[in-house]
């Protein structure tokens, strides 16, 4: 009896170890965009954060916090006429609210979707939704829905890196019509400065040429360990 138990122990099949998951594949197109002396002169954590390959399956996810969040009355209103197109401006000057920013594949453009979800004192967070997309005149391009999108300059050296809106645009029954100066709500500048410690600082400005800055609104967040899936 001892024997048969031995012999049924040794010809179990040995246990094989969960593979572990791949560390996400270089994605050269930021790089690109910047070219590679201002590439090389980004902090290293920019550098591996705009550098990781997502795809829809793998998501990156960073959590912080609103810091200071400032509107006009004029950045107000032009907040909540924005939801018309799906909301893409703070809608309240709410601070010390939490907020995180989730960052995936988009399959269907090869380009990435952004979700970041803002708390507020009052009601459910606001959650804002854009596609970034490496196409267009500029290589880059922010679609925030409804047709609307604008075409995005970067550039970048050591702590920072800056999204700059080089025009509006519409899509509409397949063709991208170009927004005139007078259409636009002002310059937006995106700007993702590295804190140091897995911490960065996601600045967003909308600055009108003649009303001046309408809304302008810090967030600081931190990488999370369990970002990649």
């Amino acid at each position: 009896m001892i024997g048969n138990e031995q012999a049924y122990v040794d010809a179990r099949p040995a246990t094989r170890e969960a593979p572990r998951p791949s560390r996400p594949l270089d994605d050269p197109r930021f790089r690109a965009l910047l070219g590679a002396e201002q590439w090389a002169s980004l902090a290293p954590a920019i550098r591996r954060r705009f550098s990781a390959r997502l795809s829809e399956s793998r998501t990156k996810v960073y959590a912080g916090a609103i810091t200071e969040t400032y509107m006009s009355r004029i950045g107000w209103l032009l907040a909540q006429a924005a939801r018309l197109v799906g909301g893409p401006l703070p809608l309240s000057r709410d601070t010390g609210m939490p907020a995180t920013v989730t960052v995936s594949g988009d399959a269907a453009t090869r380009g990435q979707y952004w979700t970041r979800i803002y708390g507020r004192r009052r009601g459910f967070p606001q959650v804002i939704h854009s596609s970034k997309r490496f196409r267009g005149p500029t290589g880059l391009e922010e679609y925030l829905g409804q047709g609307i999108g604008m075409a995005l300059t970067i550039d970048g050296a050591g702590d920072a890196l800056h999204f700059r809106s080089d025009h509006y645009f519409l899509g509409l029954f397949g063709r991208r019509l170009r927004l005139p100066g007078w259409l636009s709500p002002g310059a937006t500048t995106v700007s993702h400065i590295d804190q140091g410690g897995g911490c960065f600082a996601f600045m967003l400005e909308l600055r009108h040429p003649l009303l001046g800055v309408l809304i302008q609104q810090t967030a600081l967040f931190h990488d999370t360990d369990h970002g990649e899936a």
